[in-house]
């Protein structure tokens, strides 16, 4: 993966596209001469291939060093002005957040009349699209003006706004409530993962129960039922009750699906419930309902409800991927789906600058996955070496675990004993020193480990005796996180009945829709 820029200017204008740039070009010469110094910088960035401030400086006519961090400043503002201009149409926060100024403008010149017939119509709109802190914010503006200024148009005045701002802070306070619940159970989930033992689940459950006993959920509105069914779909993740992931994710989307006035307001959201169902039905095999779910991810990307910008875009190029691999690993099918790899591979660097590192480390670990299935070991080592020679092995550690577990397995099929005696001792390591080490890892490395020492006579009764202690284990409740990360049962299936691994993959798929 490149260094990625870390100059916000740079990064800003290079996220534009030629539309928001002839924009811009538009709105910056409407006051200014084509000559100006911060359209000159414009220019400069905007051709230069990397970021370079001794290159960029020497393209401006007449500017001094010291007067660049000023000069960077002010043609941000500019950008990002002319961007609200053009977002404004799209974007009902912005229109709404427009109005409010236009409101304040004219409050401050004391045309309170004025101020308060903008601001019931920007309410209504509000309330209307389930803004829900913009409507108390409105609200108080009103509340301001009144205190002010008795404009006698309703006699109860007062009474209704005291009424509507006491609805307000009912469903604001539930919203806040039931938000920073999904946040805090999905940073849980970042942190730690999935529950590992009865003690974590008797934690994360008493939590959650709590913190939902404090929430009155009668009545609740657009946003609260989501942040509820997002809510459920974290904490059913974490403790890996995947069928109620599933149907809480189910149910994420289909409240969109139910009100697609929301859907083009929040298109993010929806997508991301895409991937948390797609996730949940991939991990409990449901092929037919996964392909049928993919297709309409498709659609809806093809065919956005709303304008198409560059989250949408990444979000969608991320979760789109990931769930045409997993569609292929439900059936088996590695082999076929070798031929998405290089576009994939092209998508990964048009998208790179703009997704977390951690994101593209999860491809890698797929696309090694892919082609070990497809039984490609150089392939395999080639994008597993990409995440072990990563810099940073806490970013994912689950992830440069399993790595370097699949890394020891591919060697051994290329008969690289004597290496894979090294590398596993460096490999139980590490995954000690990560704090990671389960069960299913710490059989894996036994038997790599004693490899060196088995006759080739009886090898395939370790095999046997390895398969037989992972079954065990994955009965164990809180042992299969392991094998969401490597089918390494199927591995040892193939090598007994001496079989590819997608032979034995595809002879155990049998195909289900079920929900």
């Amino acid at each position: 993966m490149a260094n990625q820029p870390n100059d916000h200017l740079y990064q800003l204008i290079k996220s534009l596209s030629k539309s928001e740039k002839r924009s811009f070009k538009i709105y910056a010469t409407r006051n200014s001469p084509e000559d100006a110094k911060f359209i000159q910088l414009f220019d400069a960035v905007d051709k230069a291939k990397d970021y370079d401030e001794e290159v960029i400086v020497k393209k401006i006519i007449d500017l001094k060093k010291t007067q660049l961090s000023n000069l960077k400043a002010h043609l941000y503002r500019q950008i990002l002005t002319s961007l609200r201009l053009t977002y404004v149409n799209h974007n009902i926060d912005i229109q709404l957040r427009e109005q409010i100024d236009y409101a304040r403008i004219l409050y401050d010149k004391g045309l309170y009349k004025q101020s308060l017939k903008i601001l019931d119509k920007a309410k209504s709109i509000s309330q209307n699209n389930h803004r829900i802190t913009l409507t108390s914010e409105i609200l108080g503006f009103e509340k301001l003006i009144e205190s002010q200024y008795i404009t006698r148009s309703l006699r109860n005045r007062a009474d209704q706004l005291i009424e509507e701002t006491e609805v307000s802070v009912g469903s604001v306070s539930r919203y806040h409530a039931l938000s920073n619940l999904a946040l805090r159970l999905y940073g849980i989930y970042v942190k730690a993962g999935h529950v590992r033992s009865e003690r974590d689940f008797d934690i994360t459950e008493k939590f959650f129960d709590n913190a939902l006993s404090e929430i009155d959920l009668t009545n609740i509105g657009f946003f609260e039922k989501h942040y509820l069914n997002v809510s459920f779909a974290w904490y059913s993740l974490i403790v890996q009750d995947f069928l109620m992931q599933y149907r809480y994710a189910q149910k994420w989307v289909e409240h969109f699906r139910k009100n697609p006035e929301m859907l083009e307001l929040e298109s993010i959201w929806y997508l991301k419930g895409m991937h948390v169902l797609l996730e949940a039905l991939f991990i409990l095999g449901h092929d037919e309902k996964h392909a049928e779910e993919v297709q309409r991810l498709k659609e809806f990307l093809d065919n956005p409800p709303t304008r198409s910008n560059e989250n949408l875009d990444t979000l969608g190029f991320q979760y789109y991927y990931t769930s045409l691999i997993n569609q292929h690993f439900i059936t088996g099918t590695f082999t076929q789906g070798l031929i998405i790899i290089p576009e994939l591979n092209d998508q990964i660097e048009k998208f790179e600058s703009r997704i977390d590192p951690h994101r593209i480390l999860v491809f890698y670990y797929k696309i090694a996955c892919m082609y070990f299935g497809a039984g490609k070991i150089q392939e395999t080592i080639f994008y597993l070496n990409k995440i072990i020679n990563y810099p940073d092995p806490r970013l994912r550690e689950d992830i440069h675990c399993f790595a370097r577990i699949l890394n020891l397995i591919a060697h051994f099929e290329l008969g690289n004993e004597t290496l894979i005696e090294h590398q596993a001792r460096s490999t139980y390591r590490f995954i000690r020193k990560m704090n990671d080490l389960n069960l299913v890892q710490e059989e894996i490395l036994k038997f790599l480990r004693n490899l060196t020492s088995t006759n080739a006579s009886e090898l395939r009764k370790k095999f046997i005796e390895l398969r037989e202690r992972l079954l065990e284990i994955q009965e164990m409740p809180y042992q299969r996180r392991a094998f969401l990360y490597l089918d390494i049962i199927s591995w040892l299936e193939a090598k007994i009945d001496n079989k590819p691994i997608q032979e034995v993959i595809k002879g155990k798929f049998k195909p289900r829709g079920g929900s």
